[in-house]
């Protein structure tokens, strides 16, 4: 049996997976804001996830008393409390990042699956054929392009939690009060009344 024979199953596989998980996605996407203009805080130990962080489900919290909610393995708990156009194309690429990684995973355990079979479907075991050299081959560039799936997937979360927490009603207040003049009065040095307004700069 050739190596592109043994690889069929590999790519059916996968399509299968894509077809099964992927006709989940539109669904998760239609949701109904709830609490439009919350807040959102993440948990400390999220807050300081960046480039090259774990990947792990994100926890976060609407309210300063509230528990922390897990955002689900897509972000799809935090989806229906995003209203802000940016914060929602954020999480909608924090979820292709996701099915990215997960196609990835499943590209891994299929070449080591099949690395195994060949080892020892033989009478004798082998370890270098031709299709044993081809699984080598894409479990390589699966784990190559698992770094540069990883590197930025949580940017995009934490993105789209800054792109909401932007237009919540208290960051709006916030920027109100940082307009407002520090020091408003009214000063006569010349005899002449003269209204006096100050900033005091940060």
């Amino acid at each position: 049996m050739t190596s592109t024979a043994l690889l069929k199953p590999l790519r059916n596989s996968a399509a299968a997976f894509f077809l099964l998980f992927g006709a989940a996605a539109p669904a998760m996407a239609q949701q109904t804001p709830v609490n439009p203009g919350t807040s959102i805080r993440l948990s400390p130990e999220d807050q300081d996830r960046g480039l090259n962080g774990v990947q792990k489900n994100f926890w976060f919290t609407t309210g300063s008393g509230e528990q922390y909610k897990n955002a689900g393995f897509f972000g799809q708990r935090l989806r229906p409390y995003l209203t802000d156009e940016q914060a929602v194309a954020s999480l909608d690429r924090y979820r292709r990042q996701r099915w990215l990684h997960l196609a990835e995973r499943a590209v891994f355990v299929g070449s080591a699956g099949l690395y195994a079979q060949q080892a020892f479907s033989a009478d004798k075991p082998q370890y270098f054929n031709t299709t044993q050299k081809a699984a080598i081959g894409v479990a390589v560039v699966s784990l190559i392009s698992n770094a540069f799936i990883t590197r930025n997937t949580n940017q995009h979360f934490l993105r789209a939690v800054e792109a909401q927490n932007a237009t919540s009603p208290a960051a709006r207040r916030m920027g109100m009060e940082r307009a407002m003049p520090d020091l408003l009065g009214v000063t006569a040095p010349t005899g002449r009344p003269q209204l006096l307004v100050g900033w005091t700069l940060r």
